[in-house]
């Protein structure tokens, strides 16, 4: 069964559960995270790549030091949701504010890649991914009206820089969704993939602990993609979730986009993939105005494995064997 029609049967099954007053149901998905130095690995995030901005959301640098995404608070910042309860298939509102370190709600905010705050929902299992941007009210309470697709343990994330802070932050917490809970495994590892469409390759060699160079490149109908709108200040964007803590890693490729430029059909990104394990990949990117998102399972290890596209020249597979990550 696919992510996509197991998510579906879920939200279905869980409108029922509603209108009948089934049980309250609660899933999540654990995959055992290969241990690796941690503390190599932080240093590692913050390298840069040549030519590329290496955006290491969740820096840190008064920060508690662990990676962006697993804890409800830090730096003194304190993702506070409003209710952390809802129904599955029907049309709920978040509510939440970022309490500062003076336990107020943040007002002021500085913006990264074009909005005050980026907002991640995703299933546990790492089904349902959407990237949002709800709206700040002069309280500073964000707000969105959002319907989770099935029951379960979701994730939320903020991604935001407080106005006063030199770095941004990326904050997590769960929210339960009731209704019947499907999981829904995670597809194989695979260097294609298709959405609404549109085929997109991958290509690299993600390697555990060090700065990784990854290639997308979209076509359509067999056909290069050539003109990608710009898509919050560039031609795609890149969020990683580990499998296992959904630890959060958040990255934008090499290439800036101004408004009226067009880019494609490659987008690469430096990457540090902090341990040794399974990875999510989920790259937005704009095209005729709509934003799909294109979904990889990676795996990272030490050595590190060379994904190749199919149709690849032997010579450039060659290479990409080769290919040595900076760092």
């Amino acid at each position: 069964m696919s992510r996509a029609v197991a998510l579906r049967i879920g939200a279905f099954a869980g409108a029922l559960a509603l209108a009948f007053g089934a049980a309250y149901g609660v899933g999540s998905a654990v995959d055992p995270i290969a241990a690796a130095d941690e503390t190599s690995a932080a240093a590692g995030h913050g390298e840069e790549m040549s030519g590329m901005e290496q955006n290491s959301h969740g820096g840190h640098g008064a920060g508690s030091g662990q990676l962006p995404g697993l804890a409800v608070s830090d730096a003194g910042y304190t993702f506070a949701p409003a209710a952390t309860f809802f129904g599955s298939g029907t049309k709920n509102e978040l509510r939440f504010t970022i309490q500062g370190p003076d336990g107020k709600p943040v007002t002021k905010y500085t913006k990264t890649h074009e909005k005050e705050l980026h907002l991640i929902v995703v299933r546990r299992d790492m089904s349902g991914f959407r990237h949002v941007h709800p709206e700040r009210a002069a309280d500073g309470t964000w707000s969105i009206p959002f319907t989770f697709t099935a029951g379960g343990t979701w994730r939320m994330y903020a991604d935001f820089q407080p106005a006063d802070f030199d770095s941004t932050i990326t904050l997590g917490t769960d929210v339960n969704v009731s209704g019947l809970y499907i999981p829904v495994p995670l597809n194989d590892p695979a260097p294609v993939t298709n959405v609404h469409g549109y085929d997109v390759t991958l290509a690299g060699t993600p390697i555990a602990g060090k700065e990784s160079e990854l290639t997308f490149k979209i076509s359509k109908n067999g056909k290069p993609v050539t003109d990608l709108q710009p898509y919050l200040g560039a031609f795609g964007h890149l969020v990683s979730l580990r499998s296992g803590d959904l630890a959060y890693l958040h990255n934008h490729p090499a290439e800036h986009a101004e408004p009226g430029t067009k880019g494609g059909p490659a987008i690469k990104f430096g990457t540090t993939f902090p341990t040794a394990g399974t990875y999510s990949l989920f790259l937005d990117f704009q095209h005729a105005g709509a934003v799909h998102t294109a979904e990889f399972t990676v795996k990272a290890d030490a050595t590190g494995t060379a994904i190749v596209p199919p149709g690849t020249p032997p010579s450039h597979a060659e290479e990409a064997h080769e290919h040595e990550p900076v760092g």
